[in-house]
């Protein structure tokens, strides 16, 4: 059996656990300290709004990379990251999900391309 883990994908792996660690740190904070995480995230000024719908445009476009991508490689559950990122953060899904997707194409490359599946990977 071939080995998966391409460098490539333990960097998507070493980001997916950033993302994690680092957006859970201030989701403990805003939980300690009773925040209203929502309205913080709307009330606090232009900056806030602004970076909130630049991350929100970009989970978005990301979450139909995901299903794209998923469906052409045939990665199953690939909804899985976009729910699941509502429970911990984008930040951590889509890494994983690139992680996972690279793990795919390399093992698609050391099985050789099979019947439907595209040559060009």
């Amino acid at each position: 059996m071939t080995r998966h883990w391409t460098p490539l994908a333990v960097v998507y792996l070493v980001l997916a656990i950033a993302g994690l660690i680092g957006t859970w740190t201030y989701n403990v904070i805003a939980i300690v300290e009773r925040r209203d995480f929502i309205g913080d995230l709307v009330s606090s000024g232009p900056s806030v709004s602004s970076i909130t719908t630049d991350l929100l445009v970009v989970a978005v476009a990301g979450s139909i990379l995901i299903v794209v991508e998923a469906r052409r490689l045939g990665m199953r559950f690939a909804w899985l990251y976009i729910v699941g990122a509502a429970f911990t953060a984008f930040a951590f899904t889509f890494p994983l999900f690139l992680a996972m997707r690279q793990r795919r194409l390399t093992a698609l490359r050391a099985d050789g391309p099979a019947v439907g599946t595209p040559t060009t990977l």
